[in-house]
Parts: C-alpha cells; structure tokens; sequence
C-alpha cells in the first residue's frame, strides 16, 4: 500500500486516507507527496 505526506501539515497518509479525495483530511492540502517504499536499507553516514 502506498504512503503520502502532506506538504502542508506534514500528516503520514495511507491510499484508505485519501481514497474518496485526493487532499489532506487533517487540514485540507492538495499537495501529496508519494514516499518511497520502505526497502530495509540503512545507509550509515561516515
């Protein structure tokens, strides 16, 4: 399933959040941001 922040209240969304519309339920933005598919993988900064 995919995941969306959005841009202006920053609120973690599931695809279920915004199925009906596509904009915030928390404070109403239209702006999404689709987050990459977590793969597991740390990088470690040297």
């Amino acid at each position: 399933m995919a995941k969306y922040q959005c841009f202006n209240c920053g609120a973690n969304l599931t695809e279920e959040d915004i199925k009906d519309f596509i904009r915030c339920p928390k404070c109403g933005g239209r702006i999404l941001i689709k987050l990459p598919p977590d793969s597991g993988i740390k990088v470690k900064a040297r």
